[in-house]
């Protein structure tokens, strides 16, 4: 098992509420091993040109690459922003027990 196969991705979104819908959505869909939901958080960002500051909760997705574009799919359909965050990282390195388990529950 190669570590460079799994990757995390990140979306934040307006409430708790849409936090613990996408987080359920993907791990029924075993799209996701676990999604850790942290929040709230405060965002300032730049939108539609002017400084915004907003209160979001984050949603750090545990997932396999192959996977990438249909995890990206379920939190388009399932996310309130018109431009929702949506990155992925590698993970480069790991236990490998629990990389293990993570690569049984993604489907």
């Amino acid at each position: 098992m190669r570590e460079s196969r799994f990757i995390q991705m990140a979306t934040t979104t307006d409430n708790r509420d849409n936090a613990q819908s996408i987080a359920r959505v993907l791990v029924e869909l075993k799209l996701a091993a676990c999604v850790q939901i942290l929040g709230p958080i405060t965002s300032t960002y730049r939108w539609e040109g002017k400084v915004e500051t907003a209160e979001e909760w984050q949603c750090l997705i545990k997932t396999r690459r192959d996977r990438l574009g249909d995890v990206e799919g379920v939190i388009r359909s399932l996310h309130p922003y018109d431009t929702p965050e949506i990155i992925a990282m590698p993970i480069v390195g790991g236990d490998l027990d629990y990389l293990s388990w993570w690569d049984q529950n993604v489907e």
